[in-house]
């Protein structure tokens, strides 16, 4: 399967910019999920603006 970043690009909203693993989704999900956390793509903007990926963070911001 070949890796589409520039269309990963349009929806991907890390805000991280000096993220080398930027709109290649596969890389970003096996860095994250080697710190227990989970990637930008699962937070609403404001939240991930707070750059915390915890899982933790994650159900806190789901159930305001």
């Amino acid at each position: 399967m070949d890796c589409k970043k520039e269309v990963n690009l349009t929806r991907c909203n890390c805000s991280y910019e000096p993220c080398p693993r930027k709109g290649t989704c596969c890389d970003c999900i096996s860095y994250h999920k080697s710190y227990g956390e989970l990637p930008a793509c699962y937070f609403n903007d404001a939240d991930e603006k707070t750059y915390n990926r915890s899982i933790e963070f994650f159900i806190k911001s789901r159930s305001r």
